[in-house]
């Protein structure tokens, strides 16, 4: 049967995420009913808001989460009932080009739940990047679910982090860049994804890890989880104060984690010649930028993308739960602030005034 449940619904386009109650179907073939226990504000939950990702409402808010399986779909053999798991967007086919080419990574044809939760009325909601998880449950395809350890209750806050946001920094550093033991590695924008890409240069070996931000708050932050060096932009130009940091040459890589024409040059002319950069920060659409040819020509090495820190969630949501569990990754560091479903538009007015890494929404199921 059917349940009735509370979530965190915007009706229209900066309408306030307020809470209505929602119908959650029985899981259909390949599909499973997770009873949430932890989501986290991010940033992406409040451009479906604004209606800057698209403008299908109303929309089911809410994606960075874990929770426990109560029910299973005909034919889900991947998941049990009573199964702790992290929700992921990322649910590869196995099928598309890109799979087919062995770069599941890039899936071109990644899998939700083939039915929608509705409102009471039966009005059909779009869930945020499939999952909708500012929810006593949610619907998802069987393939959303990343299985992981039965890690302490006190602990689903921080873990539940892996399914964007944290997954996005540290895949950057040790996917998409592939940072090596001994290279130096700045971060322009330390937000929580950038914070996380401090972290993962951390656990890649590399020596010198730059911050740079405008908020000496957050360079604070990194410095704590990693950061050898902080760099506040309005006070020194970060490109020369990098390439100071670095014998004059500039870093192996640089992460752009803000995502704008300003920061992505300075990402540009902050590496060493055949250094990299990585864009993970998400540009608004309308945004361009222009660069010499000839400087892109002549200063080598490569120019990347990191969608979704080019993760698989089967490998690497796990791996990253065991070096939290050894102690060589503090996820709870990122868990600046604890609420309730009822407040989450309080914590993205929290979230704006830059005063959290992350706020996580604590349920019980």
């Amino acid at each position: 049967m059917s349940h009735t449940v509370n979530a965190v619904v915007v009706t229209e386009k900066n309408a306030p995420a307020a809470i209505e109650q929602i119908i959650i179907p029985d899981p259909a073939p390949g599909e499973v009913v997770v009873d949430v226990l932890t989501c986290g504000v991010c940033q992406t939950d409040q451009h479906f808001q604004q209606g800057e990702v698209g403008d299908n409402f109303p929309y089911l808010l809410g994606h960075e989460a874990t929770g426990r399986v109560s029910q299973i779909g005909e034919g889900v053999t991947s998941v049990a009932v009573g199964d702790k798991v992290i929700l992921n967007w990322r649910a590869v086919c196995g099928d598309c080009r890109a799979c087919r080419k062995g770069e599941p990574k890039y899936c071109f044809d990644t899998h939700n739940a083939s039915q929608k939760m509705t409102l009471t009325d039966g009005t059909e909601l779009e869930a945020a990047l499939g999952i909708g998880a500012f929810a006593e449950k949610t619907l998802v395809a069987a393939g959303q679910c990343t299985v992981i350890d039965d890690v302490p209750d006190s602990a689903n806050a921080a873990v539940g982090l892996l399914g964007c946001g944290i997954m996005a920094g540290i895949g950057a550093v040790l996917n998409t860049a592939a940072v090596q033991r001994g290279e130096s590695v700045a971060v322009i924008g330390v937000g929580g994804v950038g914070t996380a890409a401090v972290a993962g240069a951390k656990l890649a070996g590399a020596t010198t890890i730059i911050a740079v931000d405008i908020d000496d708050r957050k360079l604070e932050q990194a410095q704590e989880l990693g950061a050898t060096d902080t760099i506040n932009s309005q006070q020194t130009n970060p490109v020369e104060a990098i390439r100071e940091r670095t014998g004059g040459f500039g870093a192996d890589v640089v992460i752009d984690a803000v995502g704008r024409p300003e920061t992505y040059k300075q990402a540009f002319y902050a590496r060493d010649l055949a250094g990299r950069v990585v864009l993970v920060g998400v540009p608004d659409p309308s945004l361009t930028i222009e660069l010499p040819l000839i400087d892109v020509f002549g200063r080598g090495g490569a120019l990347k993308s990191s969608w979704y820190g080019d993760c698989l969630p089967s490998r690497d949501f796990p791996m990253l739960v065991d070096l939290c569990q050894q102690g060589r990754l503090d996820l709870e560091a990122f868990v600046t602030e604890r609420t309730t479903l009822d407040r989450v538009q309080e914590a993205f007015d929290t979230m704006n005034r830059g005063d959290v890494l992350r706020t996580v929404v604590e349920l019980t199921a």
